[in-house]
C-alpha cells in the first residue's frame, strides 16, 4: 500500500455560498480547493486541515474517510 492509502483522510465540502464573507474566510475556502456549493475535495487528515475545517465548520461538511 503507498503512504497515502494508509494516512487518514478528510473529505471536505462547501455547503454555503462564499457571498458576504470576510476576505479571511474567502481566502481560506479558495486554499482548500473549493468554489461552488456541493463540490468536495479529499485532503490530509492533519492539524493545518483540522484547523481550517474548525473555523470554517458552520460553512462545510466534513467527512473522515
Amino acid at each position: 500500500m503507498s503512504e497515502l492509502a494508509k494516512e487518514k483522510q478528510l473529505k471536505i465540502t462547501l455547503k454555503k455560498s462564499l457571498i458576504g464573507r470576510n476576505d479571511r474566510q474567502k481566502k481560506s475556502i479558495e486554499a482548500l480547493g473549493l468554489r461552488k456549493i456541493g463540490q468536495s475535495v479529499i485532503k490530509q487528515d492533519n492539524p493545518q486541515m483540522r484547523g481550517i475545517c474548525q473555523k470554517m465548520d458552520f460553512m462545510l461538511d466534513v467527512e473522515e474517510i
